[in-house]
This record gives C-alpha cells, sequence and structure tokens, in this order.
C-alpha cells in the first residue's frame, strides 16, 4: 500500500548566495514524492526561492519548480549586469589579510564603507526577476500560500506580502540589504530586507496554515563553536546574530508557549485562536547548513560565480537526502526539533 504523501510548511531564512544551499534543499524535497508543501514563508534569498519554485509549480509541478529554482539561480550568475551587487552579496569583495575570508553580510559591510550609499542605478535584482519569474503564475499556484517577509523602514515593522500583494516590487523589498540596493517603495512607504524583523517569520505559518509539521531550512548555524576575536569576527558575528536573532526568538517563543501547553497539560484542540490551537501538535523540523557554508561562501581561486552556487546547491542536496535517510518517517508523527529544550531547559548553551 503506497503511503500517502505528507504536507509540510517551509520556513526559508535568507542570507545572500547561501540561498544557493535552500535551492538544493527543495530540489531534493521536490524529488520525493512522499512530501508535499503545503505554505512558505520566506525572506530575502529565501523570498526569491519561493517565488521562483511557486512560478514553476504552477506551470509545471514538481519538474517545472525544479527548472524555475534552476533557471532563477543560473541567471544571477550569468547576468553581467550584476558585477558589483554580486561580488557583495556573494562575499567576492577584495579584502586585506585581515577579512581574507569575506561572508555576505562582512562583504555588505566592507561595501557599504566603499560606497557610502546604495547604488544609485536601482536593484539589478529587478532584472534577474524579470527575466525568470512570472509572477501571475506564482498568485495563480494554488497549491503553495506563499508569506513573503519585509521590514517597513520608519516603523521599523514586519509586513508580510501574500495573495495579490505578491509581486517583483515585494521580493525586492524582501531582498534590500540597505547598503547595497536603495529602499524599495511600496504604496509610498520604503522598505529594507525582511530578515530585520522576520528571517523568516513563522507567524504567517501557524496562524494560516493547517499543516503540522514545519521545516526550517536554516542557513546560519545554530550555533558557533569559536569564540571571534579579531575586530573583523567580532563584526562579522553581530550582524550575523542581528540577521539569525529575529527567528531564534520566534523559536524560543513558540518553546515558551509549547511548556506552558505542556505542564499546563491544556487541551488546545478546540481553541479558537489558531496559534493555540496548533502550538501543541506542531512537529518542528530543520534542515541546516552549519559552519560549512561559511567556506563554501567564500572565494576560491579559479572559481567561477556558476560553481561556487553549484557547491551551494549540492551541499543543500546532500544535507537534504541526508535529513531524509533519517527522518523521513518522522513526518506526521513527531518533531526531529525539541524547542523546549534547545531554547528553555539548555538556557541557550
Amino acid at each position: 500500500m503506497k503511503t500517502p504523501a505528507r504536507r509540510i510548511d517551509l520556513a526559508l531564512q535568507g542570507g545572500g548566495t547561501q540561498g544557493a544551499f535552500t535551492w538544493g534543499v527543495l530540489d531534493r524535497l521536490l524529488e520525493d514524492e512522499r512530501i508535499r508543501f503545503g505554505a512558505i514563508s520566506g525572506s530575502s534569498a529565501g523570498a526569491m526561492n519561493a517565488v521562483a519554485l511557486a512560478a514553476g509549480f504552477a506551470e509545471g509541478g514538481r519538474k517545472g519548480a525544479r527548472e524555475s529554482l534552476l533557471r532563477f539561480w543560473s541567471r544571477v550568475a550569468d547576468s553581467m549586469r550584476l558585477a558589483h551587487w554580486a561580488n557583495a552579496w556573494m562575499g567576492l569583495v577584495p579584502a586585506g589579510p585581515a577579512l581574507a575570508a569575506s561572508a555576505p553580510l562582512r562583504a555588505a559591510f566592507e561595501v557599504a564603507q566603499a560606497w557610502l550609499a546604495p547604488a544609485a542605478n536601482g536593484n539589478p535584482l529587478r532584472a534577474v526577476l524579470r527575466d525568470t519569474i512570472d509572477f501571475d503564475a506564482v498568485r495563480r499556484c494554488s497549491e503553495l500560500r506563499l508569506f513573503i517577509g519585509a521590514t517597513h523602514v520608519r516603523s521599523g515593522q514586519l509586513r508580510i506580502f501574500d495573495g495579490a500583494s505578491l509581486d517583483a516590487e515585494a521580493v525586492l523589498a524582501s531582498a534590500c540589504l540597505p547598503t547595497l540596493f536603495p529602499a524599495v517603495l511600496i504604496d509610498g512607504e520604503a522598505y529594507w530586507d525582511g530578515g530585520f524583523m522576520g528571517n523568516p517569520s513563522l507567524l504567517p505559518l501557524l496562524d494560516h496554515s493547517p499543516n503540522l509539521d514545519l521545516m526550517l531550512v536554516q542557513l546560519y548555524p545554530s550555533r558557533r563553536q569559536a569564540m571571534p576575536s579579531t575586530a573583523p569576527q567580532i563584526v562579522e558575528r553581530i550582524q550575523e546574530i542581528g540577521f539569525h536573532g529575529s527567528l531564534v526568538k520566534e523559536l524560543r517563543s513558540l518553546a515558551v508557549l509549547q511548556r506552558v501547553v505542556r505542564d499546563e497539560g491544556l487541551d488546545t484542540a478546540h481553541a479558537r485562536v489558531p496559534l493555540l490551537r496548533k502550538v501543541g501538535r506542531l512537529r518542528v523540523h530543520r534542515i541546516e547548513g552549519g559552519e560549512p557554508l561559511e567556506a563554501l561562501s567564500a572565494p576560491q581561486p579559479l572559481q567561477s560565480t556558476w560553481h561556487q552556487l553549484l557547491n551551494l546547491r549540492r551541499a543543500g542536496h546532500a544535507a537534504a537526502d541526508r535529513w531524509l535517510q533519517e527522518n523521513a518517517a518522522h513526518l506526521g508523527r513527531r518533531g526531529t526539533v525539541n524547542l523546549i529544550a534547545e531554547f528553555l531547559d539548555n538556557g541557550g548553551r
């Protein structure tokens, strides 16, 4: 008897070039017909992967989604118009000896110092999205529901774009690092990268999706082994904590709710608030790139941008394959990430 497919929600983290790791994860999950995608929340590179997947899925199902992701990342690598942006986003900015292992955020910091202002000629990602993503297809993709996060500059609050509001400008806003690109104006309001306030936000998935399996595709490591000691290392770690911190806060809040439900013996199955109905039964999973992604993101002698992205994609594909071999049987049964133990019992250690 054929096992019914398990529907999962996806939370796709942003992180510059490391988004190609997520491409690999999605590619492997799309190969596995035991898994169906439900809702997707994404910021920055996670948002780009989400719309590429949805556009392709609307046109050609799983095969179409895989082809669409390939098309998008190929266009990123091939575009000559992206030269300066790609150097920053992919960690290829020339640096002194102390900054030789440039990561995306550190590269962005260096570019900000050099340019002192965002690029005056607009956001080159606009051409990439125009050439590769059919947003009409994204909006009519009935199989998936997308939530794209961007940071409202004046209030500092997170705005979630979904449904009819999903367009190229929403994705550009979600991926707008202010040190690299001009703020994106939507309805007269300026927006920056969604990763500042939700990388990605889990709340839309908890509030608006009935699915109980939630997969985090995490680009920043859950913890680092080495203590930063040099000034560049400290700056990089501060920025990394900032971009990963919003997700950590949401996961910790979710862990608090789960512990309250567990310890108080609350029956939330019939609660009026969707979040409370789900929190006690939610099954959380994670596919993580970890610290090795930093080495894969660093420039290599004689290696093209395309080969660098392919290496990240292969790493994501392999990580998803390992996860499926070890954990696929747990989908629909139990979570493989214990949020209470990770964020409360261990005190964040």
